[in-house]
């Protein structure tokens, strides 16, 4: 029997060999590392977020990836058009809430993405899932704030709710469909003070989701491959060195194998 980290080096594997198609319709803050993220993975992204083109666009892709960090009425539009379309032509669709509870469009949007849009993965810090899981939270920008209730018990009654993979990430990750859930412990605190890697995570995932429909494994991989590369980053950059950490991120995510995850993934059940 395959260990759950020998399945999630195999997803990485397999997104080398398949090359899939991530379509991302993302914020302009992070766009670039979003890209070149997917890029060194193994992906082949494309940024596509005009309504004449989402469509066609969507068709081509192995995922499609939604990210509401930098809103506004024509993105919004386009968003819930690929998402039906990715629905109606069985490509997953994956959810990146960034900021949500931080202002009523961005709280708006995300609750109206999720009404419309069936999503394979939902992936967000504590507050942003809380505030999804209609918990008090409190959102400061696009950073996490405070949750009032447990971060595990939200994830699941969410997953559960909206039927999808739901993930936190934070010190510790989340990962949960509801009935089954993944703990991993890797990463670093420098990435908190990096503008992206939320994004960047997202971005991997979809990837992942491209290549396999074990989605909770595949955001399992996505999650622990942008930790892995957080904690290589750090070493190579020398703590403090925030430019060149950010830079080695992306430099650890295009020499990753899966014998480096078989050998640091960090991963675990939750009993």
């Amino acid at each position: 029997m395959m260990t759950i980290v020998s399945r999630l080096a195999e997803i990485v594997t397999q997104v080398r060999k398949q090359r899939p198609l991530v379509h991302q319709i993302t914020n302009y803050v992070t766009v670039n590392d979003c890209a070149n993220i997917v890029l060194a993975y193994g992906g082949a992204p494309v940024m596509a977020d005009d309504i004449e083109e989402v469509q066609e666009m969507v068709g081509h892709a192995s995922a499609l990836v939604l990210n509401i960090g930098t809103l506004n009425s024509r993105t919004i539009a386009a968003m819930l058009l690929a998402g039906k379309t990715a629905n109606e032509r069985g490509i997953p669709v994956v959810l990146d809430p960034v900021g949500v509870g931080a202002t009523l469009l961005r709280t708006k949007t995300a609750r109206e993405i999720m009404s419309q849009v069936k999503l394979a993965v939902i992936r967000g810090n504590a507050s942003e899932i809380a505030v999804l899981a209609g918990e008090e939270a409190i959102t400061r920008g696009v950073d996490a704030g405070d949750v009032q209730g447990g971060t595990l018990a939200l994830s699941r009654a969410l997953a559960t709710t909206a039927q999808c993979v739901v993930a936190i990430t934070g010190a510790q990750d989340i990962i949960t469909d509801g009935r089954s859930t993944l703990l991993c412990d890797n990463g670093h605190p420098l990435m908190a003070k990096v503008t992206g890697t939320g994004c960047m995570v997202s971005a991997l995932v979809g990837a992942a989701v491209g290549v396999t429909d074990d989605y909770l494994l595949a955001t399992a991989a996505g999650l622990v491959s942008m930790g892995l590369a957080g904690e290589y980053a750090a070493r190579a950059s020398g703590l403090g060195n925030l430019g060149s950490f950010r830079a080695h991120i992306i430099d650890s995510i295009g020499k990753f194998t899966h014998v480096d995850l078989q050998n640091g993934a960090k991963i675990y059940a939750q009993g």
